[in-house]
């Protein structure tokens, strides 16, 4: 005996979200092609968005110790700089099959609704972060740090909160 059963992602959304996902007796599921390319897009859409964010995560926090380097461990201060350039090329790289990937699902696939309207203003956010990161980065390389390394503790928090804002978002669907 085979159940069929609709996966409904929400009222309002694209055609491709609602596929028929046939479950035999057996208890294997079979997906449709299009909600097979659905789930691809999306899986490697987290993939790279965890990547990005985990570079976005860490990248503050070389920033905490580049503001406690002292003033004369210049070698400390280089090999914190070389870290934050690359972490901060890798993010950005990483981004763009994350933003991609988004607009696939959002445009291709037909995703609507007025969470996913707030979803692209903490994108927006998220991007706005990642360019006061680099603004930030330019700043140590230039040797006019004018923060403090608890300032920098807590502007690393602010990452984690758009991350966190942005799950509730794309799980809850609250709106």
């Amino acid at each position: 005996m085979t159940a069929i059963r609709l996966a409904s992602p929400g009222p309002g959304q694209g055609f491709f979200l609602r596929a028929r996902i046939r479950v035999p007796a057996g208890g294997g599921a079979h997906n449709e092609p299009m909600s097979s390319a659905y789930l691809w897009v999306k899986a490697f859409h987290i993939v790279f968005v965890a990547s990005w964010f985990a570079g976005l995560f860490y990248l503050p926090r070389l920033f905490v110790n580049l503001a406690m380097v002292p003033a004369d461990s210049h070698a400390e201060r280089e090999r914190l700089l070389l870290m934050a350039r690359k972490l901060y090329r890798f993010s950005s790289l990483l981004m763009l099959p994350a933003v991609a990937l988004g607009l696939w699902l959002w445009l291709g696939f037909g995703i609507t609704g007025g969470w996913m309207h707030a979803k692209l203003a903490l994108l927006g956010a998220v991007l706005g972060y990642l360019h006061v990161c680099r603004r930030l980065l330019r700043r140590f390389e230039a040797l006019d740090n004018r923060r403090s390394h608890r300032w920098y503790r807590v502007f690393n928090e602010a990452s984690v909160l758009l991350f966190a804002a942005i799950v509730v978002l794309v799980v809850v669907k609250p709106f």
